[in-house]
């Protein structure tokens, strides 16, 4: 174990600190509740940006961008939203050294902006759909904070769409949950659950929101991403409507989508140990190391002219920006090998005087910390398949992990007991109630993650009141 962090044992809030300091992916900002992210920290961001953006782009979507400062009273034509935002919203008094005629409120998230200059942009049936997404930074005045996780502004994308139909709308909400989905467990290699958010869980003002919620190494849950079918409410309020197919004046149907910087936060929960980052080779910014082991002068220029040759083969088939040559002579071997460690590198290539005597280099991975001597001659093809076994191997340990910290509960004593005694992921029967929900909570904190998309449904009785309920739902207590 790495002696700059905490072991998770001992102290996993401390831990997860611990690795995003070792790792140097974050620091906190002069103002209280907001981070500055380091250029570590910044290109798993920017990786995770790359991936997704193409992934919407693929699906029809456009970005664009909308201001920062929205309107006080944009706010108040949507009262459920509103009401939903009011206690996180920061807001602009002051501006030009003088009163503002009216406050402006700080975008917590963009609905009530975008829904305005649609209303603008949308005058018939062939203006839609509207297909719009937007990177940007959010603030929501959070009173509990911790680094990537929940700060007070942080980086998202949030998507905006306007449709025809309702069935339209559907589509384009479960489409891209579909996409985080895809993106969580292909490229982070989180294994998560879809389903739909309870009543008392979904988006302020939203028809119905949907999520994917993935366990962390502590067996709690963290809300990976949501997708909101948000009905013809905002339509309404800000009068996006569209001559139809039949001449009539009508409201479109919207929808709104969003991931963030949270993501990094959850990377790190689910893969990485108490040596510091563990990253899937899919969005490391560095996928390989290479790293000759320089003692003296012998064999110095040999040993680098290897590396650089290994580099270059391996750059014509994995990014040339994913590969590293540490050439450092002014640090030891082993405190180089503990940094890339601590930054979560997937492949280290080591190659000293001896390796070169058998015409070989020595092979890690990060994962699991073992390494193997490879013929140099063969190394490019095993570090290429190397890559894609890190990739599986790490989803199909977080996937294990889930399952086996996930329980059914038949009566409320029982799903009090797995909450004191295991914790993880418990399914259980509920009768819809919001009183019950509510219950739930107040007496254990474990909240309704989502009712799963399942094709089996199953009826049984609610574990509090005893009365029907047509299928399990997750519980968990949440980041």
């Amino acid at each position: 174990m790495a002696q700059n962090i905490t072991s998770r044992k001992e102290n996993y809030p401390q831990w997860y600190l611990d690795v995003i300091a070792a790792g140097q992916l974050a620091d906190y900002a002069p103002v209280k509740g907001c981070m500055v992210i380091r250029p570590a920290g910044f290109a798993i961001w920017e990786a995770m940006q790359a991936r997704l953006d193409r992934m919407f782009k693929e699906t029809g979507h456009m970005n664009a961008y909308f201001p920062l400062l929205i309107p006080e009273h944009f706010f108040a034509k949507e009262a459920e939203h509103v009401e939903g935002f009011s206690p996180e919203c920061a807001v602009v008094t002051h501006g030009g050294g003088k009163q503002l005629e009216e406050p402006l409120v700080v975008r917590p998230t963009s609905e009530t902006v975008i829904g305005h200059m649609y209303s603008k942009w949308i005058n018939s049936y062939r203006d839609l759909p509207v297909l719009i997404n937007q990177w940007c930074n959010v603030i929501r005045w959070e009173m509990r904070t911790r680094l990537f996780l929940r700060t007070s502004e942080f980086l998202w994308q949030e998507g905006h769409t306007a449709h025809e139909t309702y069935e339209e709308a559907q589509e384009e909400t479960l489409r891209m949950l579909e996409i985080y989905r895809r993106f969580q467990e292909e490229y982070l290699a989180i294994p998560v659950i879809t389903g739909q958010k309870s009543a008392g869980e979904k988006f302020p003002g939203a028809l119905a929101t949907y999520t994917i919620e993935a366990m962390m190494q502590d067996g709690k849950a963290l809300q990976a991403g949501t997708s909101h079918n948000l009905g013809q409410n905002f339509a309404k309020a800000f009068d996006i409507t569209y001559l139809d197919r039949n001449n009539h004046q009508v409201p479109v149907w919207t929808t709104s989508w969003g991931v963030s910087t949270r993501m990094i936060g959850g990377l790190i929960m689910t893969h990485s140990d108490d040596d510091g980052l563990v990253l899937p080779p899919k969005i490391a910014p560095v996928q390989v190391v290479i790293m000759p082991i320089i003692t003296g002068d012998e064999n110095q220029v040999q040993l680098l002219e290897v590396a650089e040759n290994l580099r270059s083969e391996l750059s014509h088939r994995l990014d040339p920006l994913q590969i590293k040559v540490d050439g450092r002579d002014n640090l030891r071997p082993a405190e180089k090998f503990f940094h890339w460690i601590q930054q979560g590198v997937p492949v280290r290539v080591e190659i000293g005087p001896k390796d070169l005597q058998k015409s070989a280099v020595m092979v890690a991975r990060r994962d699991l910390r073992d390494k193997q001597s490879v013929p140099l001659a063969g190394v490019s093809d095993h570090v290429i398949q190397l890559l894609d076994t890190i990739q599986t191997d790490m989803f199909e340990r977080a996937r294990s992990y889930r399952d086996e910290q996930t329980r059914t509960a038949k009566s409320y004593d029982e799903f009090k007991q797995i909450l004191e005694s295991a914790g993880g992921f418990i399914r259980a029967h509920w009768n819809g109630s919001a009183d019950v929900e509510e219950q739930i909570k107040t007496e254990t904190k474990a909240t309704i993650r989502c009712i799963p998309f399942t094709d089996n449904l199953e009826p049984g009785v609610c574990i509090v009141s005893g009365e029907p309920s047509t299928q399990e739902v997750l519980f968990g207590i949440a980041y």
